[in-house]
């Protein structure tokens, strides 16, 4: 198990999927950018929350109608691929409800983090009748594709192909796909959802994914090698079926899930031990089979899911494993993951970003988790890395049963397209390194704890938002890794 995941190579044209769409900046929640009309003629603001009537009248109205436009960028009025009744039954706010700004609010926010929605905007119209409550919306476009290419130390030049529509029949259905095809090597990740719909309280969503991955092995680092002098390669090849139900403002996950994990040399040969004889799985066989029942429950309240500026997200999940397959694992693993986003005005003097990717605002990622029973050794929660403490390699500060796991960033726009960070991460394993099967860490000489920090771009371009950090060790090591998307 990683707390990094990735591949060391030299991107020529890589598009990542997950940053293929590209969200503009949406309109505020706040109650003061509000405005409801009153007979066609004057505009109003909605009441304040701490406000004792929900819109300054001395009678509290009924929502007579909600109405759902789709717009293009120019604001005129098109056909939707989103159905109506769809987007309507996710609504808390009903017709026949008395008016409150609260739930038009939650209602936005709901809306604001549909992938497939680009921009929405509401208006509220009042007569002597009730209130008519009208949303504008900009979808995204769906279906999206993406092509790159690269070159590997391990498997050499390298094409991909990328599939993603999150829209689906107008109902907020979820295809995604990535191949990758080498000379050496072809793999894959596909996963279909159909979510949970709030309309609908008595149906479950569910997910379905199945991948296939070939990886330096960021546990078993090439500071020693397999017998025949090759780094280790790490193979997964699995899939899951899971349920999805929501419960208020917490979502939750049931899964079954498969995966085979492998350790093998350049020419994918299993190897079961190091130079040094030291084990590379819990078979002995260096394969090992991972069956388990999975929960996790979320709670979301960030502004947008693609690089929200305001908000926060909290996870907790377990992980219990079935012994069958090679191996025989028995174990549970435990995480917890939060992240909470504050916007701030140092630099901006109030002004809001042109793309909510280069918002200025604070960003705090706090993480940990542990593993109870004896597992495969690459299932360790590695440290380090990109996506992990920057400054160290990937894997570099530890490999352990236990770890935890702090990130601060402050963002902030410097012109156009292009937005700075200031960052620092710290990890630990908790001294449980020596607990991991042939002992990883402690025999490649991983400190089990390591802090990092440094200086980061972020660029808009038409691929998604790249990503560039400078961080140095605490060691006194520097790395610089360009990728994609945010870190959290």
């Amino acid at each position: 198990m990683s707390a990094e995941a990735g591949i060391r190579s030299t991107a020529i044209a890589q598009l990542p999927l997950a940053d293929t769409v590209e969200f503009p900046d949406i309109i505020s929640t706040n109650a003061k950018d509000l405005l409801y009309t009153t007979n066609g003629d004057s505009q109003l603001a909605i009441a304040e929350k701490n406000d004792s009537s929900p819109i300054p009248n001395s009678q509290s109205p009924l929502v007579t109608d909600i109405q759902i436009r789709f717009v293009n960028n120019k604001g005129e009025t098109v056909e939707g691929r989103t159905r109506k009744d769809f987007l309507l039954g996710e609504l808390r706010l009903k017709p026949g409800q008395v008016f409150r700004q609260e739930a038009l609010e939650s209602d936005l926010r709901r809306l604001r983090r549909f992938e497939f929605i680009d921009r929405v905007n509401v208006s509220v119209n009042s007569d002597s009748t009730g209130v008519i409550i009208i949303y504008d919306i900009k979808e995204s476009h769906f279906p999206s594709l993406s092509f790159g290419g690269g070159y590997n130390e391990d498997i050499g030049i390298y094409g991909t192909f990328g599939y993603r529509d999150a829209n689906i029949a107008g109902l907020n259905q979820q295809l995604r796909g990535r191949l990758q095809v080498s000379a050496k090597d072809a793999q894959f990740d596909v996963q279909f959802t159909d979510p949970y719909r709030a309309s609908e309280p008595n149906r479950l969503g569910y997910s379905v994914r199945a991948f296939r991955r070939r990886t330096f092995s960021r546990t078993f680092g090439d500071e020693i090698d397999l017998p025949n002098d090759d780094d280790a390669r790490e193979g997964r090849f699995g899939g899951s079926v899971s349920v999805l139900r929501s419960f208020n403002d917490w979502d939750a996950a049931l899964g079954l899930n498969y995966t085979r994990i492998s350790i093998r040399d350049d020419n994918w040969r299993v190897s079961p031990i190091d130079e040094l004889g030291n084990p590379l799985s819990l078979s002995g066989q260096g394969i090992d089979d991972l069956v388990t029942v999975s929960f996790a429950v979320t709670r979301d309240t960030r502004d947008r899911r693609l690089y929200p500026s305001t908000g926060s997200i909290f996870s907790l999940s377990t992980e219990q494993s079935i012994p069958i397959g090679l191996g025989d694992v028995l174990i549970n693993r435990l995480r917890a993951n939060y992240i909470q986003y504050v916007p701030v005005s140092l630099v901006g003097r109030g002004r809001p970003a042109q793309y909510p990717e280069l918002t200025e605002m604070l960003a705090f990622n706090l993480q940990a988790g542990t593993i109870l029973g004896e597992f495969p050794p690459a299932e360790a929660f590695n440290l380090g890395g990109t996506n992990s403490v920057r400054g160290y390699g990937g894997g570099g500060v530890g490999s352990g049963r236990s770890y935890g796991l702090a990130s601060f960033e402050y963002r902030f726009p410097i012109v156009w397209r292009v937005g700075g960070v200031v960052f620092a991460d710290f990890a630990s394993d908790f001294g449980s390194g020596d607990t991991v099967l042939g002992e990883p860490g402690p025999i490649r000489d991983k400190p089990g704890s390591g802090f990092g920090y440094g200086l980061g771009l972020r660029v808009r371009s038409p691929f998604g938002l790249i990503r560039a950090d400078f961080g140095i060790s605490d060691r006194g090591d520097n790395s610089l890794e360009i990728s994609f998307g945010q870190r959290f």
